[in-house]
Parts: structure tokens; sequence; C-alpha cells
């Protein structure tokens, strides 16, 4: 069982940006996760990973040897209120792991204890936060969205107080990078352009090698820029709303990161919002891309001074840069989009054919995810029976079905490669609210069953088990009364 050779290239960045932190250790450990799937891509050992040692490391027991953990420092406009010092107030980098591919990744535990940037809170994580992350980064992973993951997770023994009692539990997650875009704009607040330009270079080194410009920082921006976009597409296409998009909780290497109150949505409505402290929707479903831009420009602020020397030219260059994300995002979503109902962007009619059909979906808010997967079903030769009982009767639904098969009948669409696509772009498992809420119930209580069951189906969300009919189908109004939180 051979352990890890864990590294930890970011304490080579000026101190500024980081505090060295030992997590505190849990007084009874016990791993009641271990994702081996993603262990082998990583090279980590699997019996390793599910041996005591791998407790003891990831619970604080047993510190590293040849390095000492650190706790990120960044700041972040949190629902556009700017916080100049937050950081990983209830996590550690416990180190980094190169995987066979030569590609570096950070090892990473939540709910580790207190650190200097935990403002006052306990620096823990309850059982429930654990297990919701767990589940929707490799939901989010199965669907082929770039995320953070989850390796492991592991109960400390502790009580945690949120609006209850609740189990205490450390999340070991893994990601290509934890730095934000309020990473920049904490070294920015240095008013050093040493630190963040050391912070830029190490960016580019490690996340965007492939960059040879002669300005390097401005290919940096369009990388990030280029990333969000089609992420934030990808999210949009799958129903998917984050509840949270703060610049501390966009990381730039375009994965999807920190999942407090996310969801999927069900019954579609494009200012579907799931926050209990998003009052106002900034974050909604169909504001993603307008606050992904809005981040965004934050970041491009941040950088200004590596863009050029002079400020004006520098803003002119990040604004060039910016006006890019908008066609990038459409062109994406509108591709995806279009694929999800076995059309491509050249057909005669496509587009319109979408449109009307994400207006039906919002006027009888009908569930996002079945709509796509029964249609698929249509196309793959089946009644189009499941599919029309989605909606209430004359809703013009018959119709649409009818000219969506015309184009179908279009003399160079090929139905084989376009049912191909579909089938990858249209689940038929999601983490439903109220299904995801019983499973976390339950895990409280000491039975993982029904998580189990729910982590089966959703890393595996494109094929169909008859077994587990019941988790394709919604709970009725589940939209209505669904509220998540943030449960720091």
């Amino acid at each position: 069982m051979p352990a890890p050779v864990f590294d930890l290239s970011y304490t080579r960045l000026p101190q500024v940006l980081y505090t060295p932190y030992q997590p505190t250790p849990a007084p009874a450990a016990i791993m009641i996760l271990h994702n081996n799937a993603l262990a082998k891509n990583l090279g980590i050992d699997t019996k390793w990973l599910s041996s005591g040692a791998a407790l003891k490391f990831f619970s604080g027991q047993t510190p590293p040897d040849a390095y000492t953990p650190l706790a990120m420092a960044y700041a972040g406009h949190q629902f556009g209120g700017f916080s100049p010092r937050l950081g990983d107030g209830r996590a550690v980098l416990i180190g980094e792991n190169v995987a066979p591919n030569n590609i570096r990744h950070d090892i990473h535990l939540k709910g580790s204890g207190r650190t200097s940037y935990s403002r006052g809170g306990d620096g823990k994580a309850a059982l429930r936060a654990v297990l919701k992350e767990y589940i929707f980064s490799e939901s989010l992973a199965a669907l082929g969205i770039p995320t953070t993951r989850s390796l492991a997770a592991i109960t400390t023994g502790e009580t945690i107080m949120r609006q209850k009692p609740h189990p205490g539990a450390i999340l070991v997650r893994t990601a290509r990078s934890h730095i934000r875009v309020g990473t920049f704009q904490y070294a920015r607040l240095c008013q050093d352009e040493t630190v963040l330009k050391t912070l830029a270079d190490y960016s580019i080194d490690r996340l965007f090698p492939e960059i040879n410009a002669p300005n390097p920082y401005t290919e940096l921006l369009s990388q990030v820029i280029e990333k969000q976009a089609k992420l934030i597409a990808q999210w949009m296409s799958f129903g998917f709303i984050h509840g949270v998009m703060n610049t501390d909780n966009m990381a730039i290497s375009g994965e999807t990161i920190d999942f407090g109150p996310c969801a999927f949505m069900e019954g579609f409505a494009p200012n579907r919002v799931f926050s209990s402290i998003d009052h106002h929707g900034r974050y909604a479903w169909n504001k993603q891309p307008e606050m992904a831009y809005w981040n965004l420009t934050r970041f491009a602020e941040s950088l200004l001074p590596l863009l050029h020397a002079d400020e004006d030219k520098a803003v002119e260059i990040a604004q060039e840069r910016l006006a890019k994300f908008s066609e990038i995002f459409t062109a994406h979503y509108n591709h995806l989009m279009l694929a999800k109902i076995g059309l491509s962007p050249d057909m005669d009619g496509a587009p319109q054919t979408l449109s009307a059909a994400m207006s039906m979906l919002a006027a009888h808010e009908i569930d996002f995810t079945l709509f796509f997967r029964r249609l698929t079903d249509i196309a793959g030769g089946e009644s189009e029976e499941g599919f029309l009982e989605l909606f209430p009767q004359e809703t013009g639904v018959k119709t649409w079905l009818k000219t969506w098969q015309k184009l179908r009948a279009s003399k160079d669409y090929d139905p084989d490669i376009a049912l191909a696509k579909m089938q990858t772009l249209n689940p038929v498992y999601i983490p439903r609210f109220s299904q995801l809420e019983t499973a976390l119930e339950a895990a409280e209580q000491g039975d993982m069953d029904a998580f189990n069951q729910l982590l089966a189906v959703l890393t595996a969300p494109f094929n169909e088990q008859k077994q587990y009919a019941e988790l394709v189908i919604p709970a009725p109004d589940t939209d209505a009364h669904a509220r998540t939180f943030c449960e720091t």
C-alpha cells in the first residue's frame, strides 16, 4: 500500500497569499466514503485510500513530514458587496498530487477546523453539507461538467451546530486548482505588483502551460473568460443553478467550485432561485451568464497592471477580451441546447423550434430533465405517450412535436448521430431535491443506503436502471418549496 507522494507548490508563492495551518485532528474519525474511480485517475493506490493511514492523514492526525499544509487567502464580492479578506475559513490545502498524466491536483480538506480566516466561525462542516458536495460534484463530473471532485468523506465524531445539531464531517476534495477570481482580487489589494505577477505566472504555468504569447497575461484573461463561458453554458443546459456565484466561488481553472445553495431545476422557470439568502434573484438560472461576466470583469480589473503599463490601454485590452464572453457563451449554449433536441444550428427553423420548446416549458413549468429525456426516447423509437403526458391538455405540444419531427425528416439529417448526441446530453437521473433531502436526513441518522443508491445512479446518469424507476420521477410541487442553504 504505497502512500502517495504529495507536494505543495503553492508554498512557493509569496506568503501573503496563504497562512500555514495544521488541520485540527478529528477525535473519532471514520471514513464513510472513498472514491476509488477518482483515486485510480489520480494515480492514488485504492488500498491506501481505504487504509487507516489515509484516514489518519485526511483527518489531521498525521501531518505531512515534508511541508506544512496551508489555508489560502482570497477576497470576494459576495452578492455584490466586497469583502477584502475572506480565505479558507474551514478548509486546508493539505497537499498536491501529480497524476499519471502529469497534471497536478490539489488535495483539499473541508471541515478541518478554524483558521485565521474563519471570522468567528467554527471551521467545521456538518455531515449533510459534506455529503451534498460529494454527490453534486460527482454528479456534475458524470455529466461531463468541469468540477472539483470528491475523493473521500469522513465523519469526525463531533456534533456541529447549524440550525440544529448535526454530525461533523470532513470532505476530501480535489481540483486542478483552488485559485479563484477572489485570489487575484486579494493579490491586487496587496499593492505589490510582484505578488500579482507571481500569482499570474504560477497560474499560467500550472493551468495554462500552452500559453505562448507576447503578453501572457492578456491570454490568461482570454482563457479564463472562455472556460467560464463554456462552463455556464453547460450548467444551464442541464438545469443546474449554482446559487452563490460570488467571486470567491469562481475558480479560474473553469471548474465548478463550492456547492452551497445549489440545485438542479425540476419544473422549468427561467428565473428559478433555490438559495435561501438570494432574495433578489441575483443568481437565478437565467442570470448566471450575466453574473459570470460581472465576476470576470472583476478578474480583468485585478489583472490591469499586468495587461499594459498605460492604465487606459490596459482597460481597453480588458474590455476587448471581455466583449468575447457573450459570443462564446451564446454559441456554446445554443449548440448544446439544440443538440439536446437532436438538431443543429445550421438547420433552417432549428433555433425557432428550440425557442418554442423553452417557451412551452416555462409556460407550464414542465420538468426540465424529463422533457429532454423523453424526447430522446422518441428519437430512439419509443412512443410519444410518455412525452405528451408531461403536458396539460391543449398546450400546443403536439403541434410542436410535428414541427420537430418534420425537421428530423430533412434530407441531410442523420438520426443515428443526432440520437447518440442526445443520449449523452439528456440524463435519466439528476440529484432531485426531495430525494436528496430524504437521503441526507437518513445519512445523519446513520443509514447510508438511500444516499449510496442515489450516488450509484448519479454517477451513471445516462443509463436507465429499471430497479430505480422511482428516482426518475420528481415529487409533486418540489420547486415550490425547495430552499437550499450555505450551511457554513
